[in-house]
């Protein structure tokens, strides 16, 4: 007699959706550890130490510059074994550097600690060891997993961004840095040793909640053997060897360099731009945070369209955001026209999150993910952290941005324009798509 195998339940809470948790509530402590609140320290620490903007803009570029040598090495070690680790030390190394930007003197300390946050990068739209293991959890609410992911963007700038500014006047800016350090980096390290995990295959279960593996049973089906776990055809996952003979892959590393480099001049030398026209800097620090609401609210509302609308079109309609809160920027010389660039900046900043996180995944797939965007991102990051010192070296010279944001201007249009014309890639000739099928548990995590 055969014995009836019982049906696998369904765990009452897909661990996907507490991966997603999580790093949104990474997303939420990176805005205190030198993320969107650091412009509100250029105008203070450059009168106190004597150093010009080009300076900050060159710690910018070198955080961007050490994650890109790094990434394609940290996007494999993602594929191999996870973020647990690599999160971990992550916000380790960008603790201890924030903690140190109490203790700066001069210009070249400040750009060596920027390049120190950047070894294993965890801030910005393109940050591997956050966006990655979202897409390795999921593939048909994929883009739902972003958008609730992103919901930490705005509760940690509406946090911490004026938090960060009510620091510098109470206590000032060196001692902001550690008491930001302290709970950023604090909170960070636990939550990722104890929470994080590589993949569902790792616990047994299918991507966006499938069933746990059925465990062997004597004298269950043929000859005892354990049946086969199931298999769902789901997405074609491209090798990354594949990924660089396509066409699409270029034209996506062309739009998300040139973007990047008109994104990164406008992003940070905005807030002391605005100090500078005599605009209030408690004021500047809430209409950034509302640019980080902005960022993560338009984030959520654009994942959830992710199965409405192609990837492409969201992306180029978040880069014409973009285009516009740069023209806006140029001439916003009042409180009005200041927020106004500032939320539509995070409408547009928001969607380009979006688009990176969710469309290198739609496009090629998960397994080899961490691998391909490893490949992609020195690309992009030296070309975005070229924006900030150009700008700074500018405004040193000229004493004005507006050279600088009105060629930002012209590439984000661009931008655009390419992403709204590049299609998903076809499959490599022979190719099946891939069988996402559960796997035992123990895997790495």
């Amino acid at each position: 007699m055969e014995k009836a195998q019982p049906t696998p339940r369904r765990a009452p809470l897909f661990y996907g959706w507490v991966i997603v948790a999580v790093m949104a509530t990474v997303g939420a402590l990176c805005m205190a550890l030198g993320s969107l609140n650091f412009g509100l320290f250029v105008k203070p620490m450059g009168d106190e130490l004597g150093i010009g903007r080009s300076v900050f803009g060159w710690a910018q570029s070198a955080r961007q510059v050490a994650s890109a040598v790094t990434a394609p090495v940290v996007g494999g070690l993602i594929d191999r074994f996870g973020s647990r680790v690599l999160l971990t030390t992550a916000a380790v190394i960008t603790g201890g550097a924030v903690f140190c930007l109490a203790f700066v003197s001069e210009g070249w300390q400040l750009v060596v600690l920027f390049a120190l946050m950047g070894v294993v990068g965890m801030n910005g739209p393109g940050a591997l060891v956050t966006s990655v293991p979202v897409t390795k959890w999921f593939v048909r609410n994929r883009g739902k997993a972003f958008s609730f992911m992103s919901l930490g963007i705005p509760v940690g700038g509406l946090i911490f961004v004026p938090l960060s500014q009510v620091f510098i006047d109470t206590v000032g800016w060196r001692n902001a840095w550690i008491l930001l350090a302290v709970v950023g980096a604090g909170l960070i390290v636990p939550l990722s040793l104890i929470f994080v995990r590589r993949q569902p295959e790792d616990l047994g279960l299918l991507p966006d909640g499938g069933p746990p593996t059925p465990k062997p049973t004597v004298g269950t089906g043929h000859a005892g053997q354990m049946p086969a776990p199931p298999v769902s055809y789901e997405e074609h996952s491209w090798t990354r060897t594949e990924a660089l003979h396509s066409a699409t892959f270029w034209r996506l590393v062309f739009v998300f360099s040139v973007v990047g480099l008109a994104t990164s001049s406008v992003a940070l030398h905005r807030i002391p731009s605005f100090m500078d026209r005599g605009l209030d800097p408690r004021l500047v620090s809430y209409a950034t945070a509302l640019d980080a609401a902005a960022a993560g609210l338009s984030t959520f509302a654009m994942g959830l369209m992710t199965q409405r609308i192609p990837a492409r079109f969201i992306g180029a309609g978040g880069f014409v955001m973009l285009t516009l809160a740069s023209a806006l920027t140029i001439v916003a010389d009042n409180y009005a026209i200041m927020f106004l660039s500032m939320i539509t900046f995070g409408l547009g900043i928001g969607t380009l999150m979006l688009t990176q996180n969710y469309l290198w995944a739609d496009y090629f797939g998960r397994r080899h993910l961490g691998s391909i965007r490893g490949a992609v991102m020195p690309a992009t990051l030296l070309f975005g952290g070229a924006g900030a010192p150009l700008a700074g070296y500018i405004r040193d010279f000229t004493g004005s941005y507006t050279l600088t944001w009105l060629a930002a201007t012209v590439l984000m249009a661009l931008g655009a324009v390419v992403m709204a014309l590049t299609p998903p890639p076809r499959p490599m000739p022979g190719t099946p798509p891939l069988a996402v099928r559960a796997a035992p548990v123990g895997g790495p995590s």
